[in-house]
């Protein structure tokens, strides 16, 4: 299944807390997006890995991806040079023209690091000499790299090199991050209510949500933007395409 953008994350949510405005966007584009997670997101406070997979899914759906796979990489513990060949095999699968990836550096230190396994694993994917097989099928795949790699932009501020207008889907986005109801303030989620609280299941931390993609606005004066930066130097085709 080939996909027009296909965004990965470490952990089911970053996606979504990330980059789920731009997906929809270019979703109601008409461009074909998938979903991928590297890890279950098993060593998460509050929840487990069962409870995420069922929010994740849920959350596909009310983003209108066409398609949601986990790597099932060890939560904290992935190593990058292991992790590259388990990568490489997706990215061949589904083809994409652009990839979102986790940011270049965070809070969390899985962000930065899957930010390096990803964009390694998408250079290689492109070298004919690397032999990969899809999980159990026998054929072996063909070589694909990505035209573009952009990185997402997570808890800590970073200065983007581009930013995506989001704003008439800032309120979705929010839903869908709600979908989570594991890990984020939702009171519609009362079974929840009683795990321990963390730095993200407080509703000031989806009030911060709204206050960053504010702040990426105001870049290009708009309401609500999503970041990213790139480490490659990003061509246009015309001055006039530029906001």
């Amino acid at each position: 299944m080939k996909v027009d953008i296909l965004a990965i994350g470490a952990h089911p949510d970053d996606i979504e807390l990330s980059c789920c405005g731009t997906l929809l966007k270019h979703i109601d584009l008409g461009h074909k997006v998938g979903l991928l997670d590297l890890t279950k997101g098993e060593l998460g406070s509050r929840g487990s890995a069962a409870i995420r997979k069922k929010e994740a899914e849920a959350a596909r759906k009310m983003m209108g991806a066409v398609v949601r796979e986990n790597v099932g990489l060890k939560d904290g513990f992935f190593d990058i040079e292991k992790s590259i060949m388990t990568l490489i095999p997706y990215i061949r699968k589904f083809q994409p023209d652009i990839v979102l990836a986790n940011a270049i550096s965070d809070r969390h230190p899985d962000h930065g690091r899957a930010a390096e396994l990803i964009s390694r694993a998408c250079f290689l994917a492109g070298l004919q000499k690397v032999k990969t097989t899809y999980k159990k099928e026998k054929k072996a795949q063909q070589h694909w790299r990505p035209k573009q790699v952009f990185h997402y932009i997570q808890d800590r501020y970073l200065d983007p090199d581009f930013v995506v207008d989001i704003t008439p889907y800032m309120e979705r986005k929010i839903e869908i991050v709600k979908a989570y109801g594991s890990q984020f303030y939702n009171p519609g989620a009362k079974k929840y209510s009683k795990e321990a609280a963390t730095p993200i299941s407080g509703k000031d931390f989806l009030d911060n949500l709204y206050a960053k993609a504010n702040i990426f606005g105001r870049n290009i004066s708009v309401s609500y933007a999503e970041g990213y930066t790139l480490d490659r130097t990003l061509g246009v085709d015309s001055l006039f395409d530029i906001r």
